[in-house]
C-alpha cells in the first residue's frame, strides 16, 4: 500500500532571506578590512560585551571553580568518549606507499591542518558538550593551532561549563565571541594569528551563512541547518519511549522537525495522543520550542513493510536517526542516509548528543545524502605523492603523452616527450597525434 501520513507537517511559509546573507557580506567584508578593531565594535554593538576576547587562566579558573566536582567529571566522562571514538576513527585511517607496475611508487599521507576554528553556539543553551565534539576531536587528529570561541554578553559570560570543556579538551586560544564577528576571527586569524584552515561547529543562521560564504576561503564541516530526528518503530516498540524520544529533540527549536515512520497504526496514533502531555510539561523555554515544532514540522507516517520505511528514511536523510524495531543488524545493514543511526530502544539520540563518543555534529537539509558529520578525518587531508624510475617513465610518458594529445593538451605532452628524448635518445616511440598528424620522437 501507499504510505498514509497520521500526522503530516505543515511549516510556515517562509520568506525568501536576503537580508542574512546581505548583512553576513557586510560584516565579513568589514572585518577583513578592519581586523580586530572591527571586531571589537561588532561585540559591543551586537552582544553589548566590552571585556576580554582573548581568554585566559584566569578564566578558566573562575570556570572550573564555578562547576561542581559532579559536573566536571561528567564533561571529563564525555571527554573520554569522544577521544576515545576519534582516536579509533584516526587509526582506522592508513597512509600506505605501493608499487603499482615497476617502477611507479605511488602512496598517500594524512596530514592534520595547521589551524582549526572551533565555534561552539550559547543563547538558548549552553553547549558544552559541543565544545569536547569539535576541541576535542581536533586535538586527536594533531591539529597545531585550536582556536575556540563562544558568544559572551554584558549580562552572560561564557558559560562556565564550555570554558572548561574547551580547556579540558586543549584548545590553544579561546575567544569569547559569537556570531559572524567570531566566523570572521577565526577565518581570519584575529587575536590568535593562526587563521583557521577549517571552521566547525554549529550556530544560528548568520553563523551558517558567515561560513557558506567563507567556504572555499576555509573548510568547514558542515552548513549547519535545524536539528532533525528520526525514529524507525515498528509493533515491539514502546509508545512511551518513542513520544518521549520525538519531545526530547522537539525542544531544539520551533523549526526543529521530528519524524516518525512506523508500520504500526496503534503504535502510531498512540504516540500522537502521547505527545501533547509531554510537551506541555516541559519548562518554558523548552515547551515553547517543542510546541511549535510539533505543530509545523513533525510527521507520522504509516508504512507497509520495513523495506517502505528504509525508503522513506533514506528520502529524509536526517540528521539523528533511531530504530526500535526487531533485528537491529538488517536495519544496519539497509539504511543508507542518516548523520548518526540509533539502534535499539536502549540507545537514544541524547546520549549521542553528550556523552557516547560519535560526534554529534551532523549533516542536516538532506546533507546526509553525500556527507557524513564531523570525525577525527574532517581536520586530517588525505594527500598523494608519487615517483617514477626512468624505466617507469618510459611506459608512462609515452601513454600520457597521446592522452594529452587526444584531450589537445600539447605542452603536457612535451613535458613526456623531453623525458623520453633525453632517457632513451635512440628509440622511436608513438607519441599520439596533434592536429590529424602522428608525432613521434626519433632516437
Amino acid at each position: 500500500m501507499a504510505i498514509e501520513y497520521l500526522k503530516k507537517a505543515n511549516p510556515p511559509v517562509q520568506a525568501i532571506d536576503t537580508a542574512t546573507a546581505d548583512t553576513v557580506r557586510r560584516m565579513l567584508a568589514e572585518i577583513e578590512a578592519g581586523g580586530e578593531d572591527a571586531v571589537r565594535r561588532y561585540a559591543r554593538e551586537l552582544d553589548g560585551y566590552d571585556g576580554d576576547i582573548v581568554l585566559g587562566e584566569a578564566q578558566f579558573a573562575a570556570a572550573a571553580k564555578a562547576l561542581s566536582e559532579g559536573v566536571k567529571s561528567d564533561l571529563r566522562y564525555a571527554r573520554d568518549r569522544v577521544t576515545d571514538f576519534a582516536r579509533r576513527q584516526r587509526d582506522s585511517m592508513q597512509e600506505f606507499r605501493a608499487e603499482l607496475v615497476p617502477g611507479l611508487m605511488a602512496g598517500q599521507r594524512l596530514i592534520p591542518c595547521q589551524t582549526a576554528g572551533c565555534y561552539v553556539p550559547g543563547g538558548r543553551y549552553a553547549h558544552a558538550a559541543s565544545a569536547i565534539m569539535s576541541v576535542g576531536t581536533a586535538q586527536v587528529a594533531g591539529v597545531k593551532h585550536i582556536v575556540a570561541t563562544s558568544p559572551a554578553t554584558k549580562d552572560h559570560p561564557v558559560h562556565p561549563g564550555i570554558l572548561y570543556a574547551m580547556q579540558l579538551c586543549g584548545a590553544h586560544t579561546v575567544l569569547a565571541l559569537g556570531g559572524v564577528q567570531a566566523v570572521a576571527a577565526l577565518a581570519y586569524g584575529c587575536f590568535s594569528g593562526h587563521a583557521a584552515d577549517i571552521i566547525v561547529g554549529p550556530g544560528n543562521r548568520f553563523v551558517a551563512e558567515a561560513k557558506r560564504m567563507l567556504f572555499g576561503r576555509v573548510g568547514i564541516d558542515v552548513v549547519a541547518g535545524p536539528t532533525e530526528s528520526a525514529i524507525i518503530a515498528d509493533e515491539t516498540a514502546d509508545p512511551a519511549v518513542v513520544a518521549a524520544d520525538l519531545v526530547g529533540q522537539a525542544e531544539h527549536g520551533p523549526d526543529s522537525p521530528v519524524w516518525l515512520m512506523t508500520t504500526s497504526r496503534a503504535l502510531g496514533e498512540a504516540v500522537i495522543a502521547l505527545v501533547p502531555g509531554l510537551i506541555a510539561a516541559l519548562p518554558d523555554l523548552a515547551r515553547h520550542a517543542a510546541t511549535a515544532a510539533w505543530r509545523d514540522y513533525a510527521e507520522v507516517v504509516l508504512c507497509s513493510s520495513r523495506e517502505e520505511m528504509v525508503a522513506v528514511s533514506d528520502r529524509y536523510a536526517c540528521e539523528h536517526l533511531q530504530v526500535m524495531a526487531h533485528d537491529l543488524e538488517w536495519w544496519l545493514a539497509n539504511l543508507n542516509n542518516y548523520g548518526s543511526l540509533f539502534l535499539g530502544e536502549e540507545t537514544t539520540v541524547a546520549y549521542g548528543d553528550k556523552c557516547s563518543g560519535p560526534n554529534h555534529i551532523l549533516p542536516t537539509k538532506g546533507a546526509s545524502r553525500y556527507s557524513g558529520g564531523l570525525s577525527v578525518g574532517k581536520f586530517i587531508k588525505t594527500v598523494t605523492w608519487q615517483r617514477l624510475t626512468r624505466d617507469a617513465s618510459r611506459s608512462v610518458g609515452q601513454v600520457a603523452a597521446r592522452i594529452s594529445r587526444l584531450e589537445g593538451m600539447e605542452g603536457h605532452a612535451r613535458t613526456g616527450d623531453v623525458r623520453l628524448h633525453k632517457y632513451y635518445p635512440e628509440e622511436r616511440f608513438d607519441l599520439g597525434t596533434l592536429g590529424g598528424h602522428a608525432t613521434e620522437v626519433q632516437r
